[in-house]
Formats: C-alpha cells, sequence, structure tokens
C-alpha cells in the first residue's frame, strides 16, 4: 500500500507522525528543507481509527520526508488531545528501525542510525532509541561521529543529549558502557 499524503487528506491529522517534518534525530542538523516536503507512507497494512486517534502501519513500513526515511516493520502514531503525535517504530526480533536523513551544512552530509525499536514525541521533540542503539554522522560515506548504546536520546528543545546503559534510559551500575566516538577535526 502506497499513500501520498497531501493537506487535504484526513489521515495527514491522525499520522503526522513526526512533526519530525523537518528531521528525525538531532533537528537542529537535519535539513530544513524536508519540512517543506510531502511525507509519503507505505506500508503493507495501514488502519486508522478515528475516534481512538491511533494510526497504525504494518508490514515492511517505509516513511520518506525530503532526505528523511524511516524502515520499520510496525509503526504506530497517536494523536493527544493537544493535536500532538506520538509515534512508537518497532521491528521483528534480531532486525532494527533504521533512519538516514540529510544534514544541513554540506553537499553530502547525513545521519543514520538504528535501535531496536524508536519513539518520537513531536511536543517535547523527543526522540528515543532504544535496545543496541547506534547513530553516526556522516560526510559522504566517512563516518564523522558515531554514538553507541542500549539507548540514546536527544532533546531538540534543550539541545541534550543522553545516552545509557539501560533499555529503559537509566544508568546501571555494571551494565554495560556508552561509547561516544569523535573524529578530529581535519583542514579541509
Amino acid at each position: 500500500m502506497r499513500l501520498t499524503l497531501n493537506s487535504s487528506l484526513q489521515i495527514v491529522s491522525s499520522i503526522l507522525f513526526v512533526g519530525l517534518g523537518s528531521s528525525f534525530v538531532l533537528p537542529a542538523y537535519a535539513e530544513k528543507a524536508d519540512s517543506q516536503k510531502e511525507m509519503v507512507i507505505e506500508a503493507e497494512h495501514l488502519t486508522s481509527d478515528g475516534k481512538s486517534n491511533i494510526t497504525t502501519a504494518t508490514g515492511d513500513v517505509l516513511i520518506t520526508k525530503g532526505t528523511l526515511t524511516v524502515r520499520a516493520e510496525r509503526a504506530i502514531a497517536s494523536k493527544t488531545p493537544d493535536e500532538f503525535q506520538h509515534v512508537k517504530f518497532f521491528n521483528k526480533p534480531g532486525t532494527k528501525v533504521t533512519f538516514r536523513q540529510k544534514r544541513d551544512g554540506g553537499s553530502n552530509l547525513w545521519v543514520e542510525g538504528e535501535a531496536e525499536r524508536a519513539e518520537y514525541d513531536e511536543k517535547t521533540e523527543f526522540v528515543k532509541f532504544i535496545g543496541n542503539a547506534k547513530v553516526r554522522y556522516l560526510d559522504g560515506k566517512k563516518v564523522t561521529d558515531e554514538q553507541e548504546g542500549e539507548y540514546l536520546s536527544y532533546d531538540s528543545k534543550n539541545d541534550i543529549f543522553v545516552g545509557t546503559n539501560a533499555s529503559n534510559g537509566a544508568a546501571v551500575s555494571g551494565g554495560g558502557r556508552i561509547r561516544l566516538t569523535i573524529q578530529p577535526k581535519t583542514d579541509k
């Protein structure tokens, strides 16, 4: 099933899922032009319940909006009474939710990542990557920075990144480590 969304479709209000509009992760770095692009959702099955304000897409879900691409087995979007979206992405055991998006600031800058599941809250502009999460910043194919952990989150309103060793977001003594790799700056 392929849905091309525009402002006249009812589904826009129930799966706007992202306000991600401008991005999926680390909004300060995402390509700003993406916020003005149409969102296309492809899935094997889609259900939108107007009474509960919950939309579920299942089966090889592919969401694109400009340069943003998100792949998952299932996406569930719920709309709050104040019209904000909260979206959860899931995949089959042993596989990961993935995303990729161009970043502003250069012709070939990208951010991409993966996790067992992901969540985005439009109202708080808070994104979480849960379960064996990894986020990479790329200049072409070269990784410039990388974050790995059981739980990675980004609060774009307050510009705060958190990485922890437990999928609930807490730090557990002896529970593993977070890894942040920052490449040295090079003269171009």
